[in-house]
């Protein structure tokens, strides 16, 4: 059994929660409030500067000079296409708030970190401080798996470009590919690294899994929150 797949295992129980969570069964369905998804977002686009980081760390530290242009293509689409989602995305729901089409608090969500964000910023700082090829990897590996898995459920793609746009970037075979890559320079780099990286890799696996479910349940809690106050 290859190293990705037994950490895989091990998750499973936070890796499913996240997967079926509340805010991924409403997003496929196009029923996501305004203010959940304003939320979610908000927090999300505070990821954006350390991950770029962080995949820049991956691309300074590979050993495979094919790899490091893989990883190099990846930063340019983070960079472009994710990155104008956001910018799309939010500037639609403040749009929709303000002019009372939508959840009013939408147009009004607290920028603050909330505690999963701080967890996972200072994880991916963590993998990106240490300049480990590894350690970058595994971060990375959890943040795009787990978002293919919940991208390639199989159900009706939902009608609104708000929550259909946030799905499609997250599924289809260039992701696939490079989710794909993930996992084999994480099991090829894991049978090159000592004992002690291995375990740190085990470690920051199961912490990123972590935080992704908790990520999933607090934000919408909040934008849940912010609905009811309005």
């Amino acid at each position: 059994m290859s190293f990705t797949t037994t950490l895989r295992q091990r998750a499973d129980a936070p890796w499913t929660a996240a997967v079926s969570s509340r805010f991924v069964r409403e997003l496929w369905a196009g029923t996501l409030p305004d203010t959940v998804l304003a939320t979610y977002l908000a927090q999300d686009s505070l990821f954006v500067d350390t991950f770029v980081a962080l995949i820049g760390t991956a691309i300074a530290t590979a050993d495979l000079p094919r790899v490091r242009i893989r990883h190099a293509r990846q930063l340019g689409l983070v960079a472009n296409d994710e990155d104008g989602y956001f910018d799309r995305a939010l500037r639609r729901l403040r749009t929709r708030g303000a002019g009372g089409l939508g959840d009013a608090a939408a147009s009004d969500v607290d920028p603050s970190p909330l505690a999963p964000t701080e967890g996972f910023l200072r994880l991916m700082a963590e993998a990106r401080d240490s300049q480990s090829y590894a350690l970058a990897l595994t971060v990375l590996l959890v943040a795009e798996w787990l978002y293919l898995d919940w991208g390639n459920l199989a159900l009706p793609t939902p009608p609104d470009w708000l929550h259909a746009d946030w799905i499609d970037l997250h599924r289809g075979p260039g992701f696939e590919t490079w989710v794909q890559l993930l996992k084999d320079e994480t099991d090829r780099v894991a049978e090159l690294v000592d004992a002690g990286t291995r375990a740190r890799m085990e470690e920051m696996f199961e912490r990123a899994v972590g935080l992704e479910r908790d990520f999933f349940d607090v934000t919408y809690a909040a934008g849940a929150g912010a609905a009811s106050v309005a």
